[in-house]
């Protein structure tokens, strides 16, 4: 196994759940810095900002810096000043993002893309309509990220990842995926950590987004058994994580076990 030079949290169901510390991952985090490993954050969350988590990461005892966060929001504003530079988009999103879609422009009236970011109210009948009127005609389709869920203190809810095969069948076309579990996010942060994939451990709950996602790139995955892991979606899976763990605490033990990890 090559040696470990950074770490790639998820946030939800990893470090915090509805914003709360999950017990020992502000110690783990500490431990992991200390040892002096790169890292960063990557979350599909689509309703806060990346100065807003940083924020909430550091209320709860977890000690980030703003750079260091990666949301769905802020790659979809790198992949939209791409590819689509100049166009007036529509973003049907649950939650304010404006502040990592700095250069975007928005014209809910006209879109030449259509955005989507994480589902919510806003996902309604009469909207998911009107997205596949707009594909029908031509309008391109960028999705933020593609989970399928997500978790809160009082259960899952189901996230866009599942309405877009729907979208699809029914407008046509084929929707882009900026976000997990496309590989577009881990590449970038592996560029932000400054290390190859193979270098990396990627620590998430969600065995398909997470952690497949990141092996398939050629990340070390360790799946943790908090957030929406669930044991019946692992006995199922055709290929295994790399390691399982019991929560992001046990994240130091697993690193000191891998050569050039830590002791």
């Amino acid at each position: 196994m090559p040696g470990v030079e950074g770490v790639l949290y998820d946030i939800d169901g990893v470090l915090v759940t509805s914003w709360r510390e999950i017990p020992g991952a502000a110690a783990a985090v500490r431990r992991i810095r200390a040892a002096g490993l790169r890292r960063a954050f990557l979350t599909n969350t689509t309703s806060v900002t990346c100065a807003q988590i940083a924020a909430r990461l550091n209320a709860a005892g977890i000690e980030v810096d703003t750079d260091e966060i990666v949301t769905a929001a802020r790659l979809t504003a790198a992949y939209l000043r791409r590819q689509h530079p100049g166009a007036r988009v529509w973003v049907l999103n649950h939650g304010d993002v404006d502040a990592d879609l700095i250069g975007v422009p928005r014209d809910d009236e006209h879109p030449e893309v259509v955005v989507l970011g994480g589902a919510g109210a806003e996902f309604t009948h009469r909207a998911l309509s009107r997205v596949v009127e707009l594909m029908l005609a031509g309008i391109p389709v960028v999705a933020m990220q593609g989970g399928t869920t997500w978790a809160t203190d009082d259960g899952l809810r189901i996230d866009t990842g599942v309405y877009l095969p729907g979208l699809e069948t029914a407008g046509r076309a084929r929707i882009t995926v900026v976000g997990k579990p496309s590989g577009t996010g881990f590449r970038t942060c592996a560029e932000l950590i400054g290390s190859l994939p193979a270098n990396i451990v990627m620590v998430g709950d969600d065995l398909y987004s997470d952690i497949l996602a990141a092996q398939r790139i050629g990340m070390i995955g360790v799946l943790v058994r908090t957030g929406k892991f669930r044991s019946a979606v692992l006995a199922g899976t055709p290929r295994p994580p790399d390691h399982v763990v019991d929560s992001v605490s046990d994240l130091p033990e697993v690193l000191a076990g891998m050569a050039g990890g830590f002791a």
